[in-house]
Parts: C-alpha cells; sequence; structure tokens
C-alpha cells in the first residue's frame, strides 16, 4: 500500500513539472534572443559661425542736444532724484544714425542745496548715466550738462553743476527802500528826530523781512533744452540699432522767461 502511494505521488510531480516546462517555453519568442539596439545618435548640428561684432565707438566729447521731462527746484529737490530727458537732434557716425531724435537719458541728482536767509545761493548738480535708444536697446552713458536754457538766470558749470541766480543785491535795495520808507514816515510824526527814528525801525523792519527770507531757488522748468558732453566713449553695438524708424522730433514749449 505504501508502495503503491509513493508511486502515485511522484508520477503527480512529474506531470505538473511537464506542464510547468511547456508553459515556460510557450511563453518564450522563437528564434535566437538579441538585445534591442541603441538608438541611432544623431549627427552633430554644426554650430552657425558668428560673424565678427559690429562695435560702433561714439567719441567722447559728442554733445547731445535733450530737453528735459521733468522740471527740478532746490525748493524740494534731493540727491538721488531721478532725472528724465529726450534727444532733440539725432547723433550721426559714417552718414549714419547711431542715435535718433526720440531716445532716453535717464540721470540724477548728485546733490542739491537750498539758498540761505543771509547768504548762499541755491545749487544742484546732475549726471546723467543711461541711454535707452527707442527699439529699448539700453547702454551706460556717462554725462554732463555743460548749458541749459531754462528762461532763468541760472548758470552752470562744467561738472553739471547749476547755480541759482544771487539775491544780494535785491536784499540791499529792499533795505534802503524800507529804511527811506520809515524815515518818511518818522519825519511826518516828529520832524528831524522821528525821521531817525523811523529809519531806524524802516532799517530793522528790513532786515527781519530778510533774514525770513531766502534767496531765489535754482530751477530747471520742464521743457528745458540742455547741451549734455560725453565723458567717456561710447560703445553701441551695431546689431542692435537696425532701425527702421530713426525718429521724430517732438515739439519743444521753452519755458517761459522768469522774473528773477
Amino acid at each position: 500500500m505504501r508502495l503503491t502511494r509513493a508511486l502515485y505521488f511522484a508520477s503527480t510531480a512529474l506531470v505538473i513539472f511537464g506542464l510547468s516546462v511547456g508553459v515556460a517555453r510557450a511563453q518564450q519568442p522563437d528564434g535566437p534572443q538579441t538585445s534591442a539596439p541603441p538608438p541611432a545618435a544623431r549627427p552633430a548640428q554644426p554650430v552657425a559661425a558668428r560673424g565678427p561684432v559690429e562695435r560702433i565707438d561714439v567719441p567722447s566729447g559728442t554733445r547731445f542736444a535733450v530737453v528735459l521731462e521733468n522740471g527740478i527746484s532746490t525748493r524740494g529737490a534731493k540727491p538721488g532724484d531721478s532725472l528724465y530727458f529726450r534727444t532733440a537732434f539725432p547723433i550721426t557716425q559714417n552718414n549714419r544714425i547711431v542715435v535718433p531724435v526720440g531716445s532716453y537719458l535717464r540721470g540724477e541728482l548728485v546733490e542739491s542745496k537750498r539758498p540761505g536767509r543771509i547768504k548762499g545761493r541755491g545749487e544742484f548738480r546732475m549726471r546723467l548715466n543711461t541711454l535707452i535708444l527707442p527699439n529699448g536697446y539700453t547702454v551706460d552713458l556717462n554725462a554732463a550738462p555743460r548749458s541749459a536754457d531754462s528762461g532763468g538766470k541760472e548758470t552752470m558749470d562744467s561738472e553739471g553743476k547749476v547755480t541759482g541766480s544771487g539775491g544780494k543785491g535785491k536784499d540791499v535795495e529792499t533795505v534802503a527802500t524800507t529804511t527811506v520808507t520809515g524815515a518818511g514816515i518818522g519825519a511826518i510824526a516828529g520832524g528831524a528826530k522821528g525821521a531817525g527814528i523811523g529809519a531806524g525801525i524802516g532799517g530793522l523792519a528790513g532786515l527781519g523781512a530778510i533774514l525770513l527770507t531766502r534767496g531765489p531757488e535754482a530751477e530747471l522748468p520742464r521743457g528745458s533744452t540742455l547741451d549734455v558732453v560725453l565723458e567717456h566713449d561710447l560703445i553701441l553695438d551695431g546689431s542692435q540699432i537696425q532701425y527702421t524708424n530713426v525718429g521724430q522730433a517732438s515739439p519743444i514749449t521753452p519755458p517761459p522767461a522768469r522774473a528773477q
């Protein structure tokens, strides 16, 4: 009985093993097994050779005619304030416009000082440090104004410092006028002695008015025209200035004359 059971289990195991081997063979593809070939490498694309970059050198000393877009006054100006200009005349080189009309310049106030109550004049100094062409091409700039038409009596030095007119002569005239007026009033009130007292009172009143009043502010109104000079060469990339529109001048409204 035991022998019969052993033979039965052995034959069953052989049958199961044979079935497993058959299934495994059936799952294998026909023919020899080979690994998939790697994808073919694409040939390297040739890099297009760039031609030499065209360099345009605008030399130092070149003058730009510009118009001020925002007014400046020592009454409220402070160092660091932004200044905005636009060109009113093109810059050319080799019969080609390199900086067209309507280009923008950005600068800033370097210093600003209000006029004093006893002495001193209003002053401010500015620098221009960025040039933006109509197509958006932006380059660093190192320039300072040399002259300005402000409609007033401001003066400008070679470093771009604007100085307002002095008020000393006007102050002296004010004191003298007030003194004479006081003397006249005193004379009417009490003769020669009253004239002296009135003159003293008038002089003190005039001096007090001067001490409470500042001199004329230094100002450049919007629309002032300035002559700006490059202090270093300006290097431009020729590929960036292929203009289809070389700019159009805008009407310039000069600031009105100011009494100072």
